[in-house]
């Protein structure tokens, strides 16, 4: 099983981090090591100071394809649930002033924590869907699916053009505008619209 994480997706989020609206999808990927067993809280590594959420629809791919044509594309998920792509903004920085690549701010263990996932036949319009983060009871992060710059059959379409996509598979879709730090003792929880699918403290 492998997490595949398309960068960039949202214009918001883009323009905070003075990164360029792609026109095509980024993606990297983190090892399945980066899950965190049901129920455990995330623990703050000692590597890093800056440790930011990112709040992410994913789909999980329900059968193996590769080369999928984008009219195709809707038959190789079947579901959706809520992510965060945890990034150590820190060494993120340092990897950019010197050009190298960023698995060390963005693949280390524990850092994709994973919810619930819901059977996308029970979402009305998966071009409408809300979701939201909430930090200590307050709002931090609201995105919808419809402002992705690149939707969900593209980002299967396109990634499955280098990589194969294999039953199990995460996709984490891009993150909307307000990402920022955590810190020791924070409680985090992401909601697709009002359904809770997602809740951990950081230690």
């Amino acid at each position: 099983m492998k997490i595949v994480c398309i960068g960039r997706n949202y214009v918001g989020h883009a323009r905070e981090l003075k990164n360029p609206v792609p026109s095509k999808p980024v993606f990297f990927m983190k090892p399945d090591t980066a899950l965190i067993q049901k129920h455990n809280p995330f623990f703050y590594p000692a590597f890093s100071a800056d440790i930011h959420y990112e709040t992410e629809l994913v789909l999980k791919v329900c059968k193996n394809g590769r080369h999928i044509e984008e009219r195709f594309a809707h038959k190789y998920y079947d579901k959706i649930g809520v992510g965060l792509d945890l990034t150590a903004r820190d060494l993120q920085s340092e990897c950019k002033k010197k050009g190298l690549p960023w698995e060390i701010a963005k693949a280390f263990d524990n850092s994709a924590p994973l919810g619930e996932f819901i059977d996308k036949s029970e979402i009305k319009d998966l071009a409408d869907i809300s979701f939201s983060l909430l930090v200590n009871g307050e709002e931090k992060q609201r995105g919808n699916s419809g402002d992705m710059i690149f939707g969900f059959d593209r980002i299967i379409s396109y990634v499955s053009q280098f990589v194969t996509l294999k039953l199990g598979d995460l996709i984490f879709t891009g993150t909307p505008a307000g990402v920022g730090p955590i810190r020791i003792n924070d409680r985090l929880e992401a909601f697709v619209e009002d359904q809770k699918l997602l809740d951990i403290r950081v230690k």
